[in-house]
């Protein structure tokens, strides 16, 4: 598997390379600092001079950017793979991108930004745009990392258990996991009139149909190496969610994007934007 580290000098990007530990071995692990220079914002200075102090802020801001490389590639894990640094000079979301495109990265490791109290309405510009641009899966790390055993991995559909299975036969981690599958079947009454015992039978046939579903991802997972399990529960999809994975002290969350309409679902929907706000642990984003 080839993975981007990107990296900015935040705690949680520190953690980032920490959570690198729990995953398996990567065949190509590219480190990336995206370096954002601003330009002088005076109209009256004069070009010369402008272009003059442009110059010594970006050499002071590359110095610096290799030292932050030189010393995360010091704190990578024994296992971690072959590694080779990037400094890039850009806006940071696309120099991601565009990275992690050339180097055809089938994961992209980063810390969260842009979640204390004053934040914007999805984890910051940065993960925002890398969220539903990468070409590949995206682990957004949100505080420290403590281990990555068990694993929720909330399922909506068929193509979510097909990019499910895909991605976990790239056996990511390094160490054995416990996978739980979860379904959320939407609380919602019948759209047509129903007596209570109708209602009743409905809402079981309903639970049992999600139940054979996720039995037979489950049972799917477990072939290729995993321990694996499905629960179904009635409720708001986002709540349920986060109430598993508190319940259940997750590790990560696991949640398929699908393509461009599972992104638009996924992360920019309000199911993924209830999640990725207050994720009581990392979410790894997945196609």
């Amino acid at each position: 598997m080839k993975t981007l580290l990107a990296i900015d000098g935040s705690d949680n990007s520190y953690e980032a390379v920490h959570a690198l530990k729990y995953f398996a071995r990567a065949e190509q692990l590219t480190l990336l600092h995206a370096l954002d220079v601003p330009r002088p914002a005076y109209p009256m200075m004069l070009p010369d001079v402008a272009e003059e102090l442009y110059k010594t802020l970006e050499q002071s801001m590359r110095e610096d950017g290799e030292r932050l490389l030189d010393r995360v590639q010091s704190l990578l894990p024994m296992h971690a793979g072959p590694s080779t640094k990037h400094l890039r000079i850009g806006s940071p979301a696309e120099m991601i991108v565009s990275t992690a495109k050339e180097q055809k990265a089938d994961l992209i490791v980063m810390g969260a930004r842009g979640l204390g109290p004053v934040k914007e309405r999805l984890l910051g510009s940065v993960s925002h745009r890398i969220l539903t641009l990468a070409p590949c899966a995206t682990l957004i790390v949100n505080g420290p990392v403590k281990a990555m055993k068990q694993i929720l991995l909330p399922l909506q559909g068929l193509s979510d258990a097909e990019t499910a299975v895909r991605f976990l036969q790239l056996k990511p981690f390094h160490d054995t996991v416990e996978v739980t599958l979860l379904t959320v079947l939407p609380s919602t009454e019948p759209p047509w009139p129903v007596d209570a015992a109708a209602a009743e039978k409905l809402k079981e046939q309903a639970l049992q149909s999600a139940r054979d579903y996720i039995d037979g991802v489950a049972e799917r997972l477990r072939a290729i190496g995993y321990q694996a399990r499905g629960i179904d529960v009635i409720g708001t999809p986002s709540a349920m969610i986060l109430e598993e994975a508190t319940n259940l002290r997750s590790d990560l969350i696991l949640m398929g994007t699908s393509g461009r309409q599972g992104i638009t679902r996924f992360v920019l929907g309000s199911v993924s934007h209830a999640v990725l706000h207050q994720m009581p642990c990392p979410v790894l984003a997945f196609h």
